[in-house]
């Protein structure tokens, strides 16, 4: 694995492996590894020759409130999993090789990114998107993967590379969970074990509402209100939402298709989390 901390390094790199012929993949990351990337590694190395990793703390998409000094750099571990893993290029920038004290120009999503997430944390998504562009400008890959966990975030990848015709495809992977069904995140180690175990609530509330999806329940509000029910049974949850929507569009649906999603976001302590689930499929 060659680890790549600049730009022109890197667009180097990825000339020299087109000119190959070899099929790029890519997983953009802010570090802090665990399960979850590593399982966007594997999928990647399903179908391409050359594997690249990102690594960057995007400030961009941290708030006033968010504390971006708080976010965990485990740098040797990250890069020994990158490693182990597969990743063949490692690339590293730093904040000031991303972007220019000049830098005048952000993407946004739109209505898209106002809602759920975006409403919750504004600006949030531009700043994803932002970096996310440049990214795909700097490694043009053929395909980058994203996981179903940041669902919204993939919608809203997807819908920027289909509105700027970006050349590649955005690959879906499943969401990788623990034995007890918790979303893996790299915020879970904030969770005190109290909290660890309140916060399973978040799967159960989704698969309460699965469940009755699948015994004939099409009605969203009546799934919501399951959904809710699970989540606030602890009386310590503080919910920002539980949502039936489209998937794509992330708009609320009145009656629940197959490809309806299930969205869910908490605070459990001073750590808030968020999970998903799909309708009509086995993800769980």
């Amino acid at each position: 694995m060659i680890v790549v901390p600049a730009i022109a390094e890197m667009r180097d790199a990825i000339a020299r492996a087109r000119a190959t012929g070899a099929r790029v993949g890519f997983v953009p990351t802010m570090g802090a590894l665990h399960d979850g990337h590593l399982s966007l590694v594997r999928r990647a190395r399903t179908d391409a020759q050359v594997v690249v990793m990102s690594i960057f703390v995007n400030p961009l998409q941290f708030g006033p409130a968010e504390d971006l000094s708080r976010y965990p750099r485990p740098v040797a571990k990250d890069d020994g999993l990158a490693r182990d893993a597969g990743v063949d290029f490692l690339f590293r920038p730093g904040t000031a090789e991303m972007y220019s004290e000049d830098r005048a120009i952000t993407v946004s999503g739109g209505d898209l990114a106002s809602r759920w997430e975006g409403e919750v944390r504004p600006g949030h998504f531009e700043g994803v998107l932002t970096v996310v562009a440049k990214l795909f400008n700097i490694v043009q890959p053929d395909f980058a993967v994203f996981g179903q966990k940041d669902l919204q975030q993939s919608a809203l990848v997807k819908a920027m590379v289909r509105d700027l015709d970006m050349p590649l495809e955005i690959v879906l992977a499943p969401i990788v969970r623990e034995h007890d069904g918790l979303a893996i995140s790299s915020r879970n180690r904030y969770l005190a074990a109290a909290d660890r175990n309140r916060a399973i609530l978040l799967h159960e509330s989704l698969a309460a509402a699965k469940v009755a999806f699948d015994g004939g329940e099409r009605n969203a509000r009546a799934l919501e209100t399951i959904g809710r029910q699970v989540l606030e049974s602890d009386g310590v949850l503080h919910a920002d939402y539980f949502a039936i929507v489209n998937s794509a569009t992330f708009e609320p649906v009145e009656t629940v298709a197959w490809g309806a999603a299930a969205i869910v976001a908490a605070r459990i302590g001073t750590t808030r989390l968020i999970d998903n689930m799909s309708f009509g499929d086995d993800e769980g």
